[in-house]
């Protein structure tokens, strides 16, 4: 990975139906990537309570 992009994969999983986590690198705000077939889309990533779910910032 490129030490200048800005979000970072943490997880996948799946072939043809894909679900990934991605973290902004800058603010730590993890958001859920959904892949089937042709149709896709992202979103924050919330916990119980509603709020984005937030790791700490990755600044390799």
């Amino acid at each position: 990975m490129a030490q200048n992009e800005r979000f970072e994969k943490v997880y996948s999983q799946g072939k043809v139906s894909v679900i990934e986590i991605w973290v902004d690198r800058e603010t730590g705000v993890n958001y859920i990537f959904r892949r089937d077939g042709y149709a896709g889309g992202m979103t924050p990533l919330l916990d119980k309570d509603g709020k984005p779910v937030v790791t700490q910032a990755v600044t390799q």
